[in-house]
């Protein structure tokens, strides 16, 4: 019997009050009508214990949506009919500033985000033979990229006033500024679903609107934090997760990207995640090239962390959100979403295609 393709057949959020989860959630509605109750897979929101064991069927941290879609693919692929993946979480309303803060406080109190991610910036530099400055340089490069992504993601309704002011340009570690890290502060909802081809024609979903799983490659560190910062920084397991969904997808994303055949949302929580992805994929040759590379070509489709924004443990899912919509209404097939999990010891790469009627 031949094994059943999975399929993202529909995807919404909802940002600050802006969007809507009704085309999802009618689609379920559907699904309970004809009887098929789908698997739903959770990403666990910042109130829930990190450094708790994680339940069945619930996934923890940047990696989590690319983790939870790997498990998507198999539960259709072993004859699930369909599965839901859902994030919820309401940084910016459902928390206390000083609860926020000990929540995020992952490492502990005393080695927060900033400072662990310094230090993985500076040993990544080490190894690659590049300076503070250039580091630096390189980081204000992406930025750069990530403005010109967010204005074209959102076309006539960007205003200047939807960028950061002027004091997140402001330093707040020896590598790092305000616009360099991630900014989780949004009351965000996303929703994914993921089921067979019968099942999507069950629904009459038009097929413009279903986008193939085609590979997902995962790979993780034994663990996380200050003492995994020099197997980090290395980065082999992120090439590996890479190259696991090339292979598996069967394509040379490198060609294909550069050929403007596909797209990509990076993982740009922090400059050196995109840095180092960019360079274990082949995109770019050396550190140095990065510049250079990011005038001819978009890293994000909506203008990374930085600015699309999404919650805590939810980039990636915001990210496959945008990249079904982007494919299925575009005109590129391909497109990769990166995920990364804690200070980098999860990694996972999805590749998703749309498919033509």
């Amino acid at each position: 019997m031949k094994t059943p393709l999975a399929f993202i057949i529909g995807a919404a959020k909802q940002q600050d009050s802006i969007g809507s989860l009704d085309q999802v959630l009618q689609l379920e509605l559907k699904l309970q009508q004809y009887g098929i109750t789908p698997t739903h897979l959770v990403i666990d929101p910042l109130h829930v214990d990190w450094h708790s064991t994680e339940d069945a069927n619930h996934f923890r941290s940047g990696c989590a949506p690319i983790e939870a879609l790997s498990q998507a693919k198999k539960l259709i692929e072993n004859g699930e009919p369909a599965v839901v993946i859902s994030g919820k979480d309401h940084i910016k309303t459902a928390y206390s500033r000083e609860d926020r803060l000990n929540k995020m406080a992952v490492y502990g109190a005393d080695y927060p985000l900033t400072q662990a991610y310094t230090d993985l910036a500076s040993a990544f530099s080490e190894n690659n033979n590049i300076t503070k400055e250039q580091f630096k340089a390189f980081s204000s490069a992406l930025f750069e990229s990530y403005k010109v992504n967010f204005r074209q993601s959102l076309s006539n309704s960007f205003t200047p006033e939807l960028l950061p002011d002027s004091r997140w340009y402001n330093e707040i570690t020896d590598l790092f500024r305000g616009v360099d890290c991630a900014n989780p502060m949004v009351d965000f909802s996303g929703r994914l679903l993921i089921t067979r081809a019968d099942v999507a024609e069950q629904l009459n979903v038009d097929k413009s609107q279903w986008l193939k799983i085609k590979a997902v490659g995962l790979n993780r560190l034994a663990g996380d934090g200050r003492e995994f910062l020099t197997e980090i920084s290395n980065y082999d397991h992120l090439q590996q997760a890479y190259q696991q969904a090339c292979e598996e997808a069967d394509i040379d994303f490198v060609r294909l990207f550069k050929g403007g055949n596909a797209l990509l949302e990076a993982y740009t929580c922090y400059p050196v995640v995109p840095m180092a992805f960019l360079l274990v994929s082949g995109l770019v040759d050396t550190l140095e090239d990065i510049p250079t590379f990011l005038t001819e070509h978009n890293i994000t489709i909506s203008g990374g962390m930085n600015l699309s924004r999404a919650a805590w443990n939810n980039p990636a899912l915001n990210a496959l959100v945008l990249m079904h919509q982007r494919l299925c209404n575009g005109q590129e097939k391909l497109g990769l979403i990166h995920g990364n999990g804690g200070l980098g010891y999860r990694q996972g790469v999805a590749i998703v295609e749309r498919v033509d009627n």
